[in-house]
């Protein structure tokens, strides 16, 4: 294998490892608000704001884990 097929290779890894980690996270996140609307019904719009919030944030950081696959993938 060539330097650039095995830094495609690595890109490609790198990217589906952020992925899912981005999707454990989010369903982590989206379970505990649940979880904490059906104990207190009363602040379901205060924790759905707060989720979106924090679920931008991670996808945030997917994003930012895919850019630096792709730069990475690019220089080699």
């Amino acid at each position: 294998m060539t330097n650039a097929a095995l830094a495609y290779l690595s890109a490609g890894l790198g990217a589906g490892i952020a992925i899912i980690g981005v999707g454990i996270g989010i369903g982590q996140l989206v379970a505990a608000a649940l979880e904490a609307s059906s104990r207190q019904p009363e602040t379901a719009g205060d924790l759905r704001t707060t989720m979106i919030i924090g679920a931008a944030l991670i996808e945030g950081a997917a994003f930012f884990a895919l850019v630096i696959c792709i730069l990475l993938a690019v220089k080699a």
